[in-house]
């Protein structure tokens, strides 16, 4: 897993991993969840993994637009 930047200094996020279909991301009250093609969908997995990669904004667009549309919740 790699540490999101937390640019903006408020994140509930502290890590993630990236596959070519997918995303996992781990968030400060340990909960682990997967994110895929099937779910939320490949263009909002697409935009997760640019807002990861940038360290900006991917705790946001997951609480605002993703919200419970993950594939697994996997702890």
């Amino acid at each position: 897993m790699e540490t999101y930047k937390n640019l903006g200094g408020n994140s509930g996020i502290l890590e993630y991993s990236m596959t070519d279909d997918s995303i996992k991301v781990l968030f400060k009250d340990g909960g682990l969840y997967l994110y895929n093609n099937s779910r939320p969908g490949r263009a909002n997995v697409d935009r997760m993994k640019v807002l990861a990669q940038s360290g900006r904004g991917l705790n946001s667009l997951i609480s605002s637009v993703i919200r419970k549309n993950y594939a697994a919740k996997l702890s």
